[in-house]
């Protein structure tokens, strides 16, 4: 049935979410992963092939969950960072993620077209508002991005969290608004 099938793989990919998230590619192990996910490794193996597969899948998951989650909205950039922010302070394993990604693969997933698309459509929406005024066109889209991703990563433990969400409005207001 496709509706066990699609329920199978969720089952998989929520407990391989935390399990990488937790331990790395290197440290997370697969039968951990069939456990949690209430199957056996055969099924993993039959749905992504190997460990490096899965984590591929895991990695696109993550990347179209945010990117549903937190939509980019170039006409609210300050609110688009506050959002972003939020997201991570709610699910830190999306950061724990893209750092094992980063120190183990040397941000391979980065490179995956899924998140190539998510990255380019977030630039190209920045450039749209740049073309029409409402962002500032001095710096160039795809920097505007990275400078706001990094902004979003910042504070996540902080003691104040209001303070901290619109000390982040605040910066990204700074930085897209035209002087």
């Amino acid at each position: 049935m496709p509706g066990d099938a699609a329920a199978t793989r969720r089952r998989i990919l929520d407990a391989a979410i935390a399990e990488f998230a937790a331990f790395g590619i290197a440290g997370a192990r697969v039968d951990r992963i069939a456990a949690a996910s209430g199957n056996n490794k055969a099924m993993i193996y039959k749905y992504f092939g190997n460990k490096d597969r899965l984590f591929d899948a895991v990695f696109d998951a993550i990347v179209v969950q945010t990117m549903n989650d937190v939509p980019i909205d170039p006409d609210d950039l300050p609110g688009y960072a506050a959002r972003l922010w939020e997201q991570y302070r709610a699910h830190p394993e999306l950061l724990r993620l893209g750092h094992w990604d980063q120190l183990e693969r040397d941000g391979l997933g980065m490179t995956a077209d899924v998140a190539r698309k998510a990255a380019a459509e977030k630039v190209d929406a920045i450039a749209d508002g740049q073309r029409r005024g409402v962002v500032d066109p001095s710096i160039p889209a795809a920097t505007l991005l990275a400078l706001i991703l990094e902004i979003s990563r910042t504070g996540l433990r902080s003691a104040d969290p209001v303070t901290h969400r619109a000390t982040i409005e605040t910066a990204v207001r700074r930085i897209v608004t035209a002087a």
